[in-house]
């Protein structure tokens, strides 16, 4: 046997035996090094840097090069010792050799390129830089480029058919990367002999006829139960099976079974959290003090992702309870898909899954599109029937409790594609019932905008024990409303810029001091442009609106008034012409 000695350079590392020389002795060091400078060992690639196969880096100087490609990494292995070369080459055959895909430095920022509907100019910073690539359904994949500051767990996804990341943390590092989609495999048809079929035949007969036994015992036993009067038991399990056998549908098949006015809360809790396990998130379209709105890909369908911050748990579990409890299925009321709690990159995150509408808010839309008063009505109206149908109780077994918005404003009503508004937000909303004499608040420490707060509620005098009070605060702030979209329209060939209410008395965030003096102490609402005077139509508009602003809250209009006063100004003019 070889004698062995511990290499003095590594633990538990063994080394062979120094080699004879002539003359009996055991060669030194210096004699077994072969003669000539030896050659210093170049640097080492970095393997912290990530090598997906879906990457195709185009060709760029360093320090942007790409990390060493799999067969570097296998030759580079050959110099290491058995045990280390033979869990490498584990790791690389399990693909587990990317590391982290960014670095991501401490309170720097990066320039990168920006080459989305966003950007404000061929560059922008952030804590890294993203490309997105996208494939929405029918379409062509697009690829976007930009800033990353939140949701870094983003840049560890795969790519899949539909979405593929990228993420990098160094000067313009985005600027020549392209990405690919993962291909769709293709199933391979095993190679059987020619007896198979004659052995699976009989055997799928068999399965054949046990299948159509039970499932026609299942069916003698549901119509027993059903003449038991086990009604309340039949309908859980059917509902189950309706999701179940509408798992494989796009989002419309599988929403749509059940959507009429007045009825169908979303789907059952199962093929919610299904559902949100599966949308990919792709850019954030908007963010405030509540957390933060996504454009996700579900099944290659858009869809909205409201994800809250962790001050507003108490939003999100209100929002998701109405939903869920509430039959609130209406054109007008954006529309519930699903709700789950999911924990990424070690935090627990609240999703609330709806229908995306790519116009966005109603105060983002006012701000880029002046109004002609046709289509000025449309939105009016529309959002009229919202807030009616969230007021009114609905009895029977598909009805409803009324509902208190108590948080209405431009930001929280959504403009959809057929120029139509749908009212959204209903963290803060009210329930009440007219059987039970039921007033259900909540338990959310949030108050609404303070902007759009009715005076009753500034100088505190509202009544909590009442649900009329509610219901009187969001006449208010829906005048407040109806303000903004009056401003906005053409009449005469003058239209003005959008503006908030009350922009002239108070600050951009006024505090809880500021709107009561100018509501409360001195009595202000926002000023009536006087160009409606001359439009018999908008003249209406502006006395409604005066209607909505009485002190007195029991003298204000309720929303179905509201409703059917705007339905008959809207029928006096001509259909609007939809903007693509």
């Amino acid at each position: 046997m070889k004698p062995t000695r511990r290499h003095p350079g590594g633990a538990g590392e063994e080394e062979s035996a120094p080699f004879p020389v002539p003359g009996g002795r055991r060669a030194s060091r210096a004699e077994r090094a072969p003669p000539g400078p030896q050659p210093s060992p170049g640097p080492r690639p970095d393997p912290g840097r990530p090598s997906s196969p879906a990457l195709v880096l185009r060709q760029r100087p360093p320090p942007y090069a790409c990390a060493p490609s799999p067969a570097g990494q296998a030759q580079r292995t050959m110099t290491l010792n058995p045990s280390r070369r033979g869990l490498l080459m584990l790791l690389m055959v399990l693909g587990l050799t990317h590391g982290d895909p960014i670095k991501s430095s401490q309170g720097t920022l990066v320039t990168c390129t920006c080459e989305n509907l966003h950007c404000k100019g061929p560059t922008c910073q952030g804590a890294w830089c993203i490309v997105v690539l996208v494939r929405e359904e029918g379409k062509h994949p697009q690829e976007h480029r930009g800033c990353g500051n939140l949701n870094q767990e983003l840049c560890r996804g795969r790519p899949t058919e539909f979405v593929n990341h990228y993420c990098c943390n160094s000067f313009l590092c985005n600027h020549n990367v392209s990405l690919v989609l993962k291909a769709t495999p293709t199933p391979k048809q095993p190679q059987g002999d020619g007896q198979l079929p004659l052995i699976l035949g009989p055997v799928l007969a068999l399965l054949a006829l046990v299948a159509l036994g039970v499932l026609g015992l299942w069916h003698v036993r549901r119509k027993q139960e059903k003449q038991r009067g086990l009604h309340s038991e039949l309908g859980e399990s059917s509902l189950i099976l309706k999701a179940s056998e509408q798992g494989d549908s796009m989002l419309g098949d599988l929403l749509d079974s059940d959507c009429t006015t007045g009825s169908g809360s979303g789907l059952p809790f199962l093929v919610q959290r299904t559902v949100a396990r599966q949308v990919a998130l792709v850019e954030c379209v908007g963010k405030g003090r509540y957390g933060e709105v996504w454009r996700g890909l579900w099944h290659g369908e858009s869809v909205a992702v409201k994800i809250f911050s962790s001050r507003d748990e108490q939003s999100w579990f209100r929002e998701t309870e109405i939903y869920n409890t509430v039959l609130l299925r209406h054109d007008n009321i954006l529309g519930f898909i699903a709700s789950d709690m999911t924990s990424r990159n070690s935090s627990t995150q609240l999703w609330l899954i709806t229908h995306f509408h790519e116009h966005g808010s109603l105060y983002d839309f006012l701000q880029r599109q002046p109004l002609e008063p046709q289509l000025a009505l449309r939105l009016a109206v529309s959002a009229a029937c919202g807030l009616a149908h969230l007021h009114v109780e609905i009895f029977g077994t598909q009805g409803k409790p009324a509902i208190a918005h108590r948080d209405l404003k431009s930001r929280n009503v959504l403009v959809k594609s057929n120029l139509q508004c749908c009212i959204a937000d209903l963290g803060l909303a009210v329930m009440h019932s007219q059987g039970s004499d039921y007033l259900d608040i909540g338990n959310n420490p949030r108050v609404g905008t303070k902007r759009y707060m009715a005076p009753e509620v500034l100088d505190e005098q509202i009544r909590t024990d009442c649900f009329e009070s509610y219901k009187w605060t969001d006449i208010w702030a829906f005048g407040l409303v109806l303000w903004e979209i009056v401003r906005r329209t053409i009449v005469n060939g003058i239209v003005e810029d959008y503006r908030p209410p009350f922009y002239d008395v108070v600050p951009n965030d006024p505090s809880f001091e500021d709107m009561k003096k100018v509501v409360c102490v001195d009595q202000q609402t926002p000023t009536i442009p006087n160009r409606l005077a001359a439009d018999p139509v908008l003249s209406g508009l502006a006395q409604m609106m005066r209607e909505c602003w009485y002190p007195n809250p029991s003298a204000r209009l309720t929303a179905l008034r509201i409703k059917k006063t705007l339905q008959k100004l809207s029928n006096s003019l001509e259909k609007p012409k939809v903007i693509h």
